[in-house]
């Protein structure tokens, strides 16, 4: 799969839905309610590292693909990273249960890409109808500065290596 997007095009506009953190969500008993982030409005002059994973709380991104973001938190802030953030085609509310779970507290915002409309725009949608699991975001990471795409790679199979933590981090 290639990227339509490339390395020195701005992003495309969208919006994602996520669940701010908050301490009663902590009881479980609270389920929160969902937000907008617009890429245009939130992102511009930050520093943001994107990740993607095909669905929060399958192995490869539960166990091998999120768990080093939140190890090395602390080396992508150093790095002058404002927002870290993994998106998934799950709804707000399962990322925000998958950001509970982990204890991620908005360290890592858990974005909701609806309908993969925001992946498709940059070519990273991913069937996996064959799977029961319908259109989903491609295993993806993106780093993006002031809405200008400076590293963008898509995963050749299903391991973690160009999208991963250490991958990132090497070409901040």
């Amino acid at each position: 799969m290639a990227p339509t997007i490339k390395i020195g095009d701005t992003v495309p506009d969208g919006t994602f839905t996520y669940i701010p953190y908050s301490p009663e969500l902590d009881s479980h008993a609270a389920c929160g309610v969902p937000t907008k982030l617009t890429v245009s409005k939130d992102w511009k002059g930050k520093k943001v590292v994107l990740f993607a994973v095909p669905g929060a709380f399958t192995p490869t991104c539960h166990v091998n693909h999120l768990p080093p973001y939140v190890q090395k938190y602390d080396e992508f802030k150093a790095k002058g990273v404002d927002v870290i953030a993994v998106v998934a085609a799950n709804d707000a509310f399962v990322m925000s249960g998958w950001g509970r779970f982990e204890g991620l507290k908005d360290k890592i915002l858990t974005l909701s890409d609806p309908n993969v409309e925001w992946s498709k725009k940059l070519g990273l949608d991913l069937d996996l109808s064959a799977l029961a699991f319908g259109t989903r975001t491609a295993r993806y990471a993106l780093i993006i500065d002031d809405l200008v795409v400076k590293y963008v790679e898509v995963e050749p199979g299903t391991e973690v290596t160009v999208s991963g933590a250490e991958a990132v981090l090497a070409h901040l």
